[in-house]
């Protein structure tokens, strides 16, 4: 099997224990964790050759980073080096009505601060298949977005298979740029888009025909997202599939999940899952993307596995701590044939 690549920044996680609010706790859990380092992750977990490509300050936290992904089985051999600080991110974790918070400290991070050229793409994608970056790594500077444009062109002229989740983040676009310009022109050349609702509307102004979204709560059916796939693949015809997870949020703690795939022509619905109780929610669609493409690599004509694996992945992710999805290609299969009863395996 041909590697999977992924690029993007990997940061501090810092979390009070348990459902503390910051203004509680006298300590943080460390975690180290990304978008594309999260997919970089589950695949490892899966048994998928993979590199995960990002820019590390050459410190001690940097350090532990790295040594994070060498743990969890992922190539780390064309990670860069340079700048002075690892991005953060404070997370207050939310539970029943109270949701959860998302501090970002992370201005003029080594990867903030990346520039064209820097990272040699053709030696990156020596032995690659597939490609995987977010709309989280665009929106972090100007530098970063150019990057990942240099990153796409290589891949798509060496005929890698491009894939981004579109993670739209608020609270990251603040250098000035104009996200739709940026955002259109790097999914302009992927094959797989994933994407929720809020994505799609927020980055494209695409929205689903004659329904508000917003009213909907938890009931949100699966056909109400055709028509937001239908214009996503008119807008973007290089695209063989367009994917949308679709979270219905009772409360912090109990939400329902499923997700939809469209191939041009049929559009594939998996089980809808109820995830109560829920350990850790961040990730969620990280580990969806890990399962995705590990489910396409796997069933190369069976998008339906392919979406019921990443369903039954993510659902799994939110019983786990930490950003990365670590289970088993054995645990996600169980629970795809309707095993979700929890026992101990003895």
């Amino acid at each position: 099997m041909k590697k999977v690549v992924t690029f993007g920044e990997i940061m501090l996680r810092l979390a009070p224990p348990g459902f503390l609010r910051f203004s509680q706790t006298n300590s943080f859990e460390v975690v180290y964790g990304g978008g594309e380092s999260n997919v970089a992750v589950s695949l490892a977990n899966y048994g998928v050759p993979v590199d995960f490509v990002t820019r590390l300050p050459q410190n001690d936290i940097g350090e532990c980073a790295l040594m994070e992904m060498r743990k969890r089985g992922v190539n780390t051999s064309n990670i860069i080096f340079g700048g002075d600080r690892l991005g953060i991110y404070f997370l207050e974790t939310g539970a029943v009505s109270r949701g959860s918070k998302v501090v970002y400290d992370r201005a003029h991070s080594a990867i903030a601060e990346i520039k064209p050229g820097m990272i040699d793409w053709h030696k990156v994608f020596e032995g690659a298949g597939w490609f995987h970056w977010t709309g989280i790594t665009p929106a972090i500077s100007q530098g970063a977005a150019d990057v990942c444009l240099e990153a796409v062109k290589v891949a798509s002229d060496l005929g890698i298979t491009i894939s981004t989740d579109l993670n739209y983040r608020a609270k990251l676009w603040n250098y000035g740029a104009e996200p739709e310009a940026i955002m259109t022109e790097l999914t302009s050349y992927c094959d797989i888009i994933l994407g929720n609702e809020e994505d799609a509307e927020k980055h494209f102004g695409i929205k689903p025909d004659g329904l508000d979204i917003t009213t909907q709560g938890h009931n949100v059916k699966a056909e109400a997202f055709l028509s937001v796939c239908q214009q996503m693949m008119e807008k973007f015809p290089k695209a063989k599939k367009v994917i949308t997870t679709l979270r219905g949020s009772i409360s912090a703690s109990h939400n329902t999940w499923a997700g939809v795939l469209y191939d041009g022509t049929k559009m594939y619905e998996s089980a809808q899952y109820q995830i109560t109780d829920i350990v850790d929610r961040v990730g969620g669609g990280d580990s969806f993307m890990g399962g995705l493409i590990y489910g396409l690599l796997k069933y190369p004509k069976g998008d339906q596995n392919a979406l019921d694996f990443a369903v039954a992945a993510s659902c799994l992710k939110h019983t786990i701590k930490g950003d990365a999805n670590l289970v088993t290609v054995s645990e996600v299969e169980k629970l795809m044939g309707g095993d979700a009863s929890g026992r101990v395996a003895r």
